[in-house]
């Protein structure tokens, strides 16, 4: 039941021929895994889907092509699936805490065509991590939806003005990095922090340990009063499509009637692509599941990391202030 670390082309790059078989391979284990029946009995469309070929890499690429790190993490992340039912979730179960507009999916597409998530901390709007979760597991999938058949990954655009450390919490944070990193693997291209006020620095080293390596390397901090962000976003976006919270030229401006509306429609649409019946109920268990890596030291652990509380942050705060 456990497979062995591939030895496959280990000299160098794997071709897309060594991949593939590390594709069938990681099948292959899954379907031995009694954890997952119920999911192939119940969800056999779901199932099939989710354990595509383009799926199954994301995990490999994830955890640098090791078979068995792959299939442990690809395992507990189709038993997250099982339980927490995210293709079910409508913009209706969500609706209280995205109508600020904190997290929302942008009319603007990067050069590549990745879909943009904008995130406005100052929009918080609940105290709940549960809830928060649920609604950023909803942008999720969202967006994985609305994603060109040749993309894979989207782009996080964070505008931090009028920003505060009330507006986050290090539950939350590492709940979004477990999340992220463990269900939704590669599916971040780049995360772009824009105009984070001196303050955040402290945090963001807080919360860096909850990052794996390749996460972390795809955070950008971007500032307007740098000459250097101007060819940063002119590289990444067409200005005059890009909001001018963030340089360009589009006056768009959140408004929550025709974003509701067009999330309704993006739901019928899952609904008719999936096959979805049962989508008009709220899943049943909106909890995050647990970790499932608490023997793996190796990956992250969020229940493993030392717990620092608000006051330590704002010592670190005051450190930076007055050096």
């Amino acid at each position: 039941m456990n497979p062995q670390p591939s030895k496959l082309n280990s000299n160098g790059p794997l071709t897309p021929e060594d991949q593939q078989k590390l594709i069938i391979e990681v099948r292959e284990a899954i379907n031995k895994h009694k954890s997952i029946e119920k999911m192939k009995e119940n969800s056999p469309n779901e199932f099939s889907r989710y354990c595509s070929d383009a799926s199954i890499a994301r995990y490999l690429r994830a955890r640098n092509w090791n078979i068995k790190k792959t299939v442990k993490m690809f395992e507990a992340s189709l038993i997250w699936r099982m339980s927490y039912k995210p293709e079910e979730i409508l913009w209706e179960h969500v609706a209280a805490e995205g109508e600020t507009g904190k997290i929302y999916r942008s009319s603007c597409k990067d050069k590549n065509g990745r879909v943009v998530l904008v995130l406005r901390p100052r929009f918080q709007n609940s105290k709940s991590t549960r809830a928060q979760v649920k609604h950023l597991v909803y942008c999720m999938e969202n967006a994985i939806l609305n994603l060109p058949c040749d993309q894979e990954q989207m782009i996080w655009l964070i505008d931090f003005q009028g920003f505060n450390l009330s507006h986050v919490s290090i539950k939350s944070t590492k709940e979004t990095a477990f999340i992220l990193q463990e269900q939704y693997p590669e599916r971040l291209g780049l995360a772009i922090l824009y105009n984070p006020p001196k303050f955040f620095e402290p945090f963001y080293k807080v919360v860096k340990p909850f990052l794996e390596p390749k996460t972390a390397n795809k955070v950008k901090f971007v500032y307007s009063d740098d000459p250097n962000t101007k060819t940063i976003m002119e590289n990444l976006f067409c200005m005059e499509e890009l909001e001018s919270a963030f340089g360009g030229k589009h006056e768009e401006h959140f408004d929550i009637k025709k974003y509701a509306e067009k999330m309704k429609e993006d739901d019928a649409k899952r609904t008719v692509l999936y096959g979805r019946e049962s989508c008009s109920e709220p899943s049943s268990n909106t909890n995050p599941a647990p970790n499932p890596y608490h023997d793996n030291e190796e990956a992250t652990d969020i229940n493993a990391v030392k717990e620092v509380d608000e006051e330590e942050i704002s010592m670190e705060t005051r450190k930076t202030n007055d050096g």
